[in-house]
């Protein structure tokens, strides 16, 4: 019995031992995802094409806003001096164009966001591309992009990512 724990305990000590120098022999990176996307040419690029395709849209809720606040400023101007009837029907106005605006608002929110999503999965794909690109290029055999606590500069690859990136 106690030559079975002792052959254990050794089998296990060699199996450590092993695993350890495997370990030594991995290569690991990392890489900041943020950084690359913040440092990254075709974010700039993305963000003026959307601004571009969306300023249109934004353009008209910003003078729907405008005629609004008009509106409420006649309201509070003149609704001493209007009639009942046309002060109501100027209030229903409101309401009305608040609503659909808020209505406005929310659908251009909403196709933006889903816009940046589809353009942010596009770049991410590219990333992932360039990011393999350097590992292998580097000798990595792991690149960790999240949960990492620390790593030292030896094993960050990020400005290698992003000098790649910036290359395309």
């Amino acid at each position: 019995m106690i030559k079975t724990k002792t052959v254990v305990t050794a089998l296990m000590l060699v199996f450590l031992l092993a695993s350890g120098s495997a370990m030594a022999a991995t290569k690991v990176g990392y890489v900041e995802v943020a950084k690359v996307l913040q440092a990254s040419p075709q974010v700039k690029a993305i963000k003026e094409r959307i601004r571009r395709e969306f300023a249109k849209r934004d353009d008209q809720l910003v003078a729907e806003q405008k005629k609004l606040k008009k509106l409420k400023e006649k309201l509070a101007r003149d609704a001493a001096i209007m009639s009942e009837a046309e002060s109501k029907r100027l209030e229903r106005d409101i309401i009305a164009r608040t609503r659909k605006l808020k209505n406005a608002q929310s659908e251009f929110q909403e196709d933006l966001a889903l816009r940046q999503n589809e353009e942010l999965v596009k770049l991410r794909k590219v990333i992932s591309e360039v990011v393999i690109k350097v590992a292998k290029r580097g000798g990595y055999d792991m690149i960790l992009e999240s949960g990492v606590v620390w790593a030292a500069d030896k094993v960050n690859i990020t400005n290698q990512v992003i000098k790649e990136l910036k290359k395309r």
